[in-house]
């Protein structure tokens, strides 16, 4: 086990390598609309590229979800067809939001000899992911 000293210079590691390896500036955060954003996380024997929306209103959060559900077909066909939809997903926290997500399963971050993989699973998906954000963004907006 790792001390929380330890695991967070892992988490470091992969994050700074990842930047290193793959030097461009992702959308993310920078969506333009509250509480909608392209994520990349690295959790417990798993990693995912999402869509979190994550208004406290519920209403809100259930007018975009239902937005991505309108384009499921244009997303699984542009970004994969393993993508997940959640309406209610819940983070460790215990904070409810709205997630449509693609995984990869049984990676661990402590685990150098799976960190190309998961470079690789971040980037193919989370481009994709982009892109198809940036062609329907006007009307998920709207």
């Amino acid at each position: 086990m790792y001390s929380r000293e330890e695991a967070k210079q892992i988490r470091q590691q992969f994050w700074t390598m990842f930047g290193k390896r793959y030097d461009r500036k992702w959308l993310l955060y920078n969506t333009k609309i509250k509480d909608f954003a392209l994520k990349f996380s690295f959790e417990h024997k798993k990693a995912l590229v999402s869509i979190d929306i994550t208004h406290d209103d519920e209403l809100l959060r259930a007018y975009y979800y239902d937005k991505l559900l309108s384009l499921k077909s244009i997303l699984k066909d542009e970004v994969s067809h393993d993508l997940i939809f959640e309406e209610n997903y819940y983070l460790e926290s215990g904070k409810e939001i709205s997630r449509v997500y693609i995984q990869l399963d049984k990676v661990k971050i402590q685990k150098q000899t799976d960190w190309p993989a998961v470079y690789e699973f971040f980037y193919e998906n989370m481009d994709k992911l982009e892109r198809f954000f940036l062609d329907y963004k006007d009307f998920i907006k709207d």
